[in-house]
């Protein structure tokens, strides 16, 4: 049977539609409870950036303008490492059919097996267990069927009964699965779009997307309590003791109106309590000096709350930003959330912050336009998070300028990283000390279980704490604080001496200040230890141990 760009371009939809249908249930077969940037998210996100792509196509178009729009689509779309290798799949398959206005069924498959060959290729250390597996040994037994001369049903109807059953197998080659008795998710996201594909090549017609479920339609309907400008940006509140001879404060209302909106002030006989929206809260602060002496001063940043509230509703506005020419020799593109760590990369010499994290994995595209904007040659990337390295190398097949992708699974690695860069020295010289400065420092978080789950022999519920060292799990706790204390000191070595803790948009200045007042007292007088505001969502703190 001939596979004409029409159904091909059919099948793609359907597999596409099908996993944005069943993306919830692939995330929940993530073993580890910390809140993520699911698989089933990832791998969705990723094939959905083909389907605008896709629809631009006309129907008489060949099979491999179909496959390389697809693949193209899907390759700066993708995220996470499952949305990077579900995107080289793709990619192999359009290599396959490169200059072909149709297939047949093994060119098809054969074209399949180049994807797999690549995805292989592209993970250093291939684990066996995942969707690697299952593709792997989904198509080999899809190929020896076509070698037989079976129909496309046919050999459609044994890919897909091995990629179940591959699926099911998952267990038994990675004992982290068989512990938490699920299937590897990965796999099961590539299950859910075969049968998609498999339904349209086979004239089951196309699966459609779902309507949004409520939580779905909910969050979208919120969007709109964000689509707004800030004309002022800080909100500044603060009380005035009035001096004895303060009479009114009319004046200081008047004058407050001047420099902001949303002015409130209240007057009574000891005290005058100010509430303004300025550009400039120098100025509201001294024009209150001058009826008497301030206290309970609040500053805030309204543009960065909006962009908080609205990344935990979880709204992504993305903001274009303008390629530059390269003019210096290095440049630095970094992958963080929360204004406080955003500052102290940018205070560090990063160009470039591509806003993302744990559960906003950015897309290679994201990536990609942050290194085109960084005016440098030579731009170093520092993804600062394990499930967006692949991503981040992707961006190295797609930029105009030399890339390097450091391998910095954590902020406080990449801060280290940061800190040893060298102006003087070369490329290659950086980059192999700023790599060794990964391993010299240790990381400890505190975040909250985001499911029920079973880990390494215990049982975690949804909303306990969890304490995890260098990414792995140390132990639940109660207590934000308490984890925090009993995190950090068993973290501390022979040879530490320093330590910065940041805490997340979750905890208040003052809860941070009284834990670490508890934590800075049992600790060392030898460690130097620093306490930073990082406004990073997700994680309530983030630990640099040196």
């Amino acid at each position: 049977m001939t596979i004409s760009g029409k159904m091909l371009k059919s099948a793609i939809i359907s597999g596409a539609n099908n996993i944005i249908n069943n993306k919830v249930m692939v995330d929940e077969m993530n073993v580890f409870p910390v809140p993520d940037g699911d698989t089933g998210t990832n791998m969705s996100a990723t094939i959905k950036a083909a389907l605008t792509e896709l629809s631009l196509q006309p129907d008489d178009a060949h099979i491999s303008v179909i496959a390389d729009t697809a693949a193209s689509a899907m390759l700066r779309g993708a995220r996470g490492n499952s949305g990077v290798i579900l995107s080289l799949l793709f990619r192999g398959l359009s290599k396959g059919l490169a200059g072909k206005s149709d297939a047949d069924t093994k060119e098809l498959i054969s074209s399949m097996k180049m994807g797999v060959d690549a995805a292989y290729k592209s993970v250093m250390k291939p684990t066996e267990g995942t969707i690697l597996t299952v593709a792997r040994e989904a198509i080999d037994a899809a190929l020896a069927k076509a070698d037989k001369k079976g129909s496309l049903e046919e050999v459609l109807e044994v890919l897909l009964a091995e990629a179940e059953a591959s699926l099911e197998r998952t267990p038994e080659l990675l004992e982290v699965l068989k512990k938490a008795g699920v299937v590897d998710a990965g796999g099961m996201g590539y299950v859910v779009i075969l049968k998609g594909m498999k339904q349209a090549l086979t004239g089951g017609g196309i699966i459609e997307q779902a309507a949004a479920s409520a939580v779905e339609q909910a969050s979208a309907n919120k969007a709109g309590s964000f689509d707004m400008d800030i004309e002022f940006t800080y909100c500044t509140e603060y009380l005035v003791l009035k001096k004895p001879d303060v009479t009114d404060a009319l004046l200081l209302r008047a004058h407050l109106e001047t420099i902001g909106d949303s002015v409130v002030v209240v007057d009574d006989d000891e005290i005058i309590k100010v509430h303004v929206h300025t550009e400039n809260p120098g100025n509201a602060l001294e024009s209150g000096l001058k009826f008497g002496a301030l206290t309970n001063i609040k500053i805030e940043n309204m543009k960065e709350q909006h962009k908080q509230e609205a990344i935990k509703a979880g709204i992504h506005t993305p903001r274009k930003l303008a390629p530059e020419r390269p003019e210096k020799k290095y440049g630095f593109v970094a992958v963080a959330n929360g204004a406080g760590i955003e500052g102290l990369f940018s205070d560090l010499g990063v160009d470039r912050i591509v806003r993302g994290g744990q559960t906003q994995n950015p897309s290679t595209e994201d990536i990609l336009e942050a290194v085109l904007a960084t005016p440098a040659h030579n731009v170093f990337i520092l993804p600062n998070n394990k499930n967006i390295i692949m991503a981040a190398e992707q961006v190295t097949k797609l930029a105009d300028r030399n890339v390097i992708v450091l391998q910095s699974r954590t902020i406080p690695q990449g801060l280290a990283a940061m800190l040893c860069f060298d102006e003087d020295i070369g490329i290659s010289e950086n980059s192999v000390a700023m790599t060794k400065a990964l391993d010299n420092v240790g990381t400890g978080s505190v975040t909250y279980a985001a499911r029920d789950s079973h880990f390494e022999g215990k049982k975690i519920k949804s909303g306990e704490i969890l304490a995890l060292e260098n990414g792995k799990l140390a132990f639940t706790e109660k207590d934000v604080s308490k984890a925090l204390v009993k995190l950090t000191r068993k973290m501390i070595k022979g040879d530490t001496s320093y330590i910065t803790v940041m805490y997340g948009s979750d905890v208040t200045d003052e809860e941070a200040e009284k834990a670490f007042g508890v934590l800075r007292d049992k600790i060392s007088d030898d460690i130097e230890i620093g306490l930073v505001s990082g406004g990073q969502p997700v994680y309530y703190y983030i630990i640099s141990v040196e």
